[in-house]
């Protein structure tokens, strides 16, 4: 798989940090991209829920206190609030082409890179 590699990230994550770790010591190039600098729009979560293979919901950090209420919105109002608000996505997010995974455990990772 030679499709390029992003992750999407919050420094002060430690997850992130060790996805970070990770795709470094994988000697491959990524492109690092601080979601809190660089939102996500409605259309990117969208196709990043679609890479992930999961509802709109299963993005959602369903205990952050922005979410109370959020339990009986469909996914185009709680891509809405995750656009609006992005302490609300989970994180890390590592996209290779058409696929994607959540980093949580970071070993997640390993296998997006074929290891």
């Amino acid at each position: 798989m030679g499709d390029r590699i992003t992750i999407y990230q919050k420094p002060t994550c430690s997850k992130c940090h060790e996805a970070l770790t990770i795709l470094k010591e994988s000697g491959n190039e990524f492109d690092s991209i601080n979601y809190y600098d660089t939102r996500l729009t409605i259309d990117m979560l969208r196709e990043i829920v679609r890479k992930l293979g999961i509802p709109a919901r299963g993005l959602l950090r369903a205990d952050e206190p922005l979410a109370k209420g959020s339990e009986s919105a469909n996914d185009e109002e709680l891509l809405q609030l995750m656009a609006a608000n992005p302490d609300l996505i989970q994180r890390p997010i590592v996209i290779r082409g058409d696929s994607a995974v959540l980093g949580r455990p970071p070993e997640k990772i390993k296998k997006l890179l074929g290891g």
